[in-house]
């Protein structure tokens, strides 16, 4: 049998991205996936077996990815509230350029995380272990209050993905001009120093007196 000529599972991966995200995984199809690519069929289960095992692949990549980023910053040996600062930034920036998603994401939990396997949970349980390692030393050194990971990543990933996922939203309600003149624009640049901010004061350890 003739294998047929490589093509970067890459391209792939970025097609599938573009797919999920507009039609979710239920109505996500491999032919336009393929199309999308601009890959025959044959090529796309030569890298990937089925339509699940692409998505669970795009997903792992994707928590990983992040995982590493919080990771680095984990380890930088910053004080406790640049280390939260730049974990902010990295998710938002990783977020803004990743603009699939929160689409992906938001159509996942509202399924309950049917498509998920073992391999994909663990992808997805790094990013909140990481992020706790991020807020651990500024907690044992009474900077930050004492707080569950995952509680403490909820609080910061879940405005994020808001932002970015009801961009279509506020772009019609900007092009519209329905929302009141005395209210500005809200830019990217805005809502993450409003953001910072707000978790830097949420996260902070009580003063005592």
């Amino acid at each position: 049998m003739t294998r047929p000529a490589r093509v970067s599972p890459d391209r792939i991966l970025a097609a599938a991205a573009l797919e999920f995200s507009e039609r979710g995984y239920a109505g996500a199809r491999v032919d336009r996936i393929a199309r999308r690519a601009k890959v025959n069929k044959a090529m796309l289960y030569y890298h990937f077996s089925s339509k699940q095992g692409l998505y669970r692949t795009l997903l792992r990549q994707t928590f990983g990815a992040v995982a590493i980023d919080l990771e680095r910053i984990a380890v930088s040996g910053l004080a406790p509230a640049d280390m939260l600062d730049q974990a902010i930034a990295a998710l938002a920036t990783f977020i803004a350029t990743h603009t699939y998603f929160p689409s992906i994401m938001l159509r996942e939990v509202a399924d309950g995380g049917l498509h998920l396997d073992a391999d994909t949970l663990g992808a997805l349980a790094s990013v909140p272990t990481a992020f706790g390692a991020i807020l651990e030393p500024g907690i044992r050194q009474g900077v930050f209050r004492p707080m569950h990971p995952v509680a403490a990543y909820f609080t910061t990933i879940a405005p994020i993905l808001m932002f970015v996922a009801s961009t279509p939203v506020r772009k019609q309600l900007s092009r519209r001009r329905l929302m009141p003149a005395a209210v500005p624009l809200l830019t990217p640049e805005t809502f993450l120093e409003d953001l910072t901010e707000s978790l830097q004061r949420a996260f902070a350890a009580p003063v005592t007196t």
